[in-house]
């Protein structure tokens, strides 16, 4: 199973984000410090924002940050919003499955346990417990700490 880069990208949005607190941060400096397209970016910030994780501010002194505390943001919940379609295989999806076997398929039931222990994992995980070494992470993004500017 592999997410899509959007995905990828929407966690690293707001893991940055977890790591700045209240101070905004902007999209370019998000991309420069994960070395992405700031394009790739736009797009998972907006659609962040408008599922109400991020909070965007407008303006030449504008960015983003979180729209709540890390420790509120699931993210089993993010990944299903982002990654939309989470049929591994074609017969988890009923209007295009042309398997003959679905009803007698052992494979088919053995992939969406799988799928749903994937998700339990991440279920069980907040943007506060990803970034819990914020020590760490901010060394590696060079994100100065909430309050001190770099």
């Amino acid at each position: 199973m592999k997410m899509t880069a959007y995905t990828n990208f929407a966690l690293r949005t707001l893991m940055y984000c977890a790591l700045k607190g209240q101070n905004l941060s902007r999209v370019q400096d998000i991309a420069d410090a994960y070395g992405i397209s700031k394009a790739h970016l736009v797009k998972a910030a907006h659609q962040l924002g408008q599922l109400g994780y991020l909070e965007t501010v407008r303006g030449r002194q504008g960015g983003i940050r979180l729209a709540r505390p890390a420790a509120q943001i699931n993210i089993g919940e993010v990944v299903r919003h982002t990654e939309g379609d989470m049929d591994l295989v074609e017969c988890f999806n009923p209007l295009t499955n042309t398997c003959p076997l679905m009803t007698v398929c052992r494979l088919n039931r053995a992939f969406v346990k799988a799928r749903d222990a994937f998700l339990a994992v991440l279920d069980a995980l907040t943007l506060a417990d990803i970034t819990g070494n914020d020590g760490q992470l901010r060394t590696l993004l060079n994100v100065s700490e909430p309050g001190r500017h770099a």
